[in-house]
């Protein structure tokens, strides 16, 4: 026997992105959602905060941006976040539904998060995710603010949320929701991984607060 009915054909392997791979993906789309919005890097870096040598670091992959940065750049390109994520299988995309195992993925490896995308692509109103935090975890070192509201629920673990400076520990069964304008970030402090139902409305005239 030539041993040829023991192995997998390429297709059949699922291909997983190397972190490389994650940031090269992630800084060609900034780049091409920028250019498509016919903004400089000084443009996005005003309507962002941030600096033009962090937008062009990550742009080259020579950064890797924590969940804030991402929710700076989402609105200030006028695209979902959701735009971030690792393309789905066309032939198992469906308009209105998403199947457990066709969930479009966003790893964050520096900040420690891997975000599911619940909703379909394409632009609404509401952003519905799983967030599972490793041990450390967190949404970056900087409070975010814009308009909308999020709210969420701790499936296993725990997560730390930080809102207007006052400290939250929420356990497995603790839920919450707040208007996105309170300055607010989270993490994880403890040793063991949290997963969390995460939701977030936002709408595309949205802009990061000064």
């Amino acid at each position: 026997m030539d041993g040829r009915g023991d192995t997998e054909s390429p297709k059949d392997v699922p291909a997983i992105e190397t972190d490389d791979a994650i940031d090269q993906r992630l800084g060609e789309t900034v780049r091409l959602l920028r250019q498509r919005a016919g903004l400089s890097i000084q443009d996005v870096a005003n309507k962002t905060g941030l600096s033009n040598g962090m937008i062009s670091q990550l742009e080259r992959a020579r950064a890797m941006p924590s969940v804030r940065t991402l929710r700076l750049l989402s609105i200030a390109l006028e695209v979902p976040i959701s735009y971030f994520f690792e393309t789905s299988d066309p032939a198992e995309m469906q308009r209105y539904i998403v199947r457990k195992n066709n969930r479009r993925l966003l790893r964050l490896t520096a900040s420690g998060v891997v975000k599911e995308a619940l909703t379909p692509e394409g632009k609404g109103q509401l952003e519905l995710y799983e967030l599972t935090l490793n041990p450390g975890a967190s949404s970056g070192t900087d409070f975010l603010q814009h308009n909308g509201e999020k709210a969420g629920y701790i499936l296993s673990g725990s997560l730390r949320l930080w809102l207007d400076n006052q400290a939250h520990v929420l356990e497995a069964g603790d839920s919450f929701r707040f208007p996105s304008i309170v300055p607010h970030m989270f993490d994880n402090p403890t040793q063991q991984a949290a997963r969390v139902i995460w939701v977030t409305t936002l709408r595309q005239t949205d802009s990061p607060a000064s």
